[in-house]
């Protein structure tokens, strides 16, 4: 029995170098996860930034131009058509380039009227006189915008209807 009892003791003695082997080796890995996560997590911090990353697009927001503008067109179409009629939308990526378009939309109207009127009936009758009338107005629009302390600007300008007749 002293066998027996010499074993049990043996056996008892491992069992504890057991679970101290197991209690070591889960601090270890516990301690190396940590570890881990803490290095993970500086590498990204430290990561320099991208110098050509775009910053993430606002949503676009439009506004339309209720009264539709209106310029006789009789002389710049040697007679052809009489009048020239745009609708327009704008839009902007900011609310507060809208607000102020349309705190200023009758110096807004005003010069596009003038821009409209100088057109001619031969440039307007091409996709490129439109395409280059709008740029023009989009410019025009931003110049006053930016004129009255505005520093963002429009994106673009929508012809949604142009009418000569």
């Amino acid at each position: 029995m002293a066998g027996t009892k010499d074993d049990i003791e043996i056996s008892e003695g491992g069992g504890k170098s057991k679970k101290m082997l197991i209690i070591i080796v889960a601090a270890v890995l516990l301690l190396g996860g940590i570890a881990a996560f803490f290095l993970m997590g500086s590498e990204e911090a430290a990561a320099p930034v991208d110098a050509e990353a775009k910053p993430v697009k606002q949503a676009a927001i439009y506004h339309s131009v209720e009264k539709p503008l209106v310029v006789n067109f009789k002389k710049q179409s040697s007679g052809k058509v009489r009048y020239l009629q745009v609708k327009l939308k704008v839009m902007a990526r900011d609310q507060t380039v809208i607000d102020d378009f349309k705190l200023h939309m009758p110096a807004i109207q005003h010069e596009l009227l003038m821009l409209l009127f100088s057109q001619n009936y031969d440039a307007m009758n091409t996709k490129e006189g439109t395409k280059g009338l709008r740029k023009e107005a989009l410019a025009l629009i931003n110049n006053i915008l930016k004129t009255e302390g505005q520093e963002n600007e429009l994106k673009s300008v929508y012809f949604t209807s142009l009418i000569m007749q």
